[in-house]
């Protein structure tokens, strides 16, 4: 069989055509390098750096880029000005920080609505006597500053008024306006000054259809009140550096899934409507893996210290950790190895609201408002796990319907 020249020649000419193109591009990318920074081979090399961390965000599997922090659509030139004080409104803070931002929101409308002084309140454990001071968490003069002019904050109640002449008041979380004027204004008129008790009859921090002056008093206390004081964020803080520094593989992105044994053990993992409403250890294994996420994708737990279920997360994302693996060791005796377990709480909180990826294996009112967090900040990948009946399946088809259908109470705070 005979060799047609014409054909070696068209494949060498085309084969040489593919060399000069590709060369040019390679050129045609340095060159707009060196164009750019002029300087030495360092400049070049650094941009060179830049350019490939650049293409790993593009290629970066799973993980989702953060979108822009959003701004608060409330403001203080909202709110009329506040009236002589009419009485003391008090209240504690109590079953976690999750609790906490919905505690704060609803005693602040209360205040604001009665035109009372709010007392800042103390933070209290699950446990009898367990009780902390709000200072010992968060930034108390930043929590007076941000509702200055909106509702009137002293530290103390005045020595002459007693805990113990105090009406108790149940208050429903979300409380309306309408509800404080017919059933807390009486008791307030009557007796001078109040104690609330916040109760939660769902877990529903969806965005209201119609906006008051009232949730934009939530807004601010629940958004705009509450920092971490100085120890406690410093914590927090060297915590997601770690974390960072243990994801050099990916980034320095790392996922925070809130799986605690202890209420694992208690819940039980099936609604009435029959969906799901907790995932175990090797159920949110085989959910990131199969929506793409590698083994040596960084991963922290909310379970505070280390437990065997947690093993089969372990043997398929062998850098798994918990707070005991991460904490820096002078930190652990006041916030890890104490009796009371506020900080251990309040840390797993702001934690998960800062990671790139929060996966809550729990539903209930932890994955609610550190949701809000999120969204208020752009931290959009919030992923809620599933049984998946393929072999994969894309993380985005898992992002929350807070985020997707925007109806988080967020989405009316922020714009």
């Amino acid at each position: 069989m005979g060799v047609d020249l014409r054909q070696v020649v068209a494949g060498i000419l085309t084969l040489t055509m593919f060399v000069m193109l590709g060369n040019m591009i390679k050129r045609d990318h340095f060159d707009s390098i060196t164009e750019k920074l002029p300087g030495d081979v360092q400049d070049v090399a650094k941009v060179a750096e830049e350019g490939l961390r650049t293409i790993a965000k593009l290629s970066k599997g799973p993980w989702l880029e953060d979108g822009e922090q959003l701004k608060p659509c409330w403001s203080k030139t909202n709110f009329d000005e506040i009236e002589e004080s009419r009485g003391y409104v008090t209240f504690s803070l109590t079953n976690g920080p999750e609790y906490h931002v919905s505690q704060i929101a609803d005693a602040v409308v209360v205040a604001r609505v009665l035109r009372a002084t709010l007392v800042v309140p103390d933070i209290r454990g699950s446990k009898p006597g367990d009780e902390r001071k709000f200072e010992d968490v968060y930034d108390v003069n930043k929590f007076i500053r941000s509702l200055d002019g909106v509702v009137k904050v002293v530290k103390e109640l005045p020595e002459e008024i007693s805990f113990r002449n105090l009406a108790v008041v149940k208050v429903p979380n979300r409380v309306t306006e309408d509800h404080i004027i017919e059933n807390i204004q009486p008791i307030f008129k009557a007796k001078g000054n109040i104690r609330l008790a916040t109760y939660f009859p769902s877990v529903n921090m969806r965005k209201s259809t119609e906006k008051s002056n009232a949730d934009l008093v939530a807004c601010l206390a629940m958004f705009g009140t509450l920092e971490l004081q100085p120890d406690v964020n410093e914590v927090v803080d060297s915590m997601v550096e770690r974390l960072r520094t243990l994801s050099r593989k990916s980034d320095g992105r790392f996922i925070a899934v809130d799986l605690r044994v202890d209420l694992l053990d208690n819940k039980g993992c099936h609604e009435g409507n029959g969906r799901k409403s907790c995932y175990g250890a090797h159920e949110i294994a085989v959910f990131l893996r199969k929506i793409g996420y590698d083994k040596d994708t960084t991963i922290y737990l909310t379970q505070s210290r280390w437990d065997s279920s947690l093993s089969v997360l372990k043997d398929i994302f062998p850098k798994t950790y918990t707070k005991e693996n991460i904490m820096p060791a002078d930190k652990k005796e006041k916030f890890l190895d104490s009796a009371d377990s506020e900080f251990e709480k309040v840390i797993d909180f702001y934690l998960c609201s800062q990671s790139d990826a929060f996966v809550p294996a729990i539903s209930g009112l932890f994955y609610a408002n550190v949701a809000g967090k999120r969204i208020a900040s752009g931290k959009n990948q919030i992923l809620i796990p599933a049984d998946i009946s393929g072999s994969s399946a894309s993380a985005t088809d898992f992002i929350s319907p807070y985020v997707l259908k925007k109806n988080h109470m967020a989405h009316s705070c922020f714009c």
